[in-house]
């Protein structure tokens, strides 16, 4: 069964990451927020796409359903000036 953090470390592995929290404890659905260098200039679909991307195979054969938050580090700061 997949843990949270080794989706995590699948992530990180293949995309620059500034911060990466998933969370999911059923080993196949997921919630995670990704925040990269790599989503600059690029939409939504295009950002989750470098995620698909970076999982690969695992996100037919091991992930069932995974919900991401991707940002880019200027969002990621003016969402955490507070």
């Amino acid at each position: 069964m997949l843990s949270a953090q080794q989706l995590e470390n699948y992530i990180t592995q293949h995309l620059a990451c500034d911060y990466i929290k998933v969370l999911g404890d059923d080993g196949t659905h997921f919630e995670a927020l990704i925040v990269s260098p790599a989503f600059v200039g690029k939409n939504m679909v295009q950002q989750h796409q470098l995620v698909y991307a970076a999982l690969g195979d695992r996100m037919r054969a091991e992930i069932h359903a995974l919900s991401m938050k991707t940002l880019t580090p200027e969002k990621w700061q003016e969402q955490n000036k507070n």
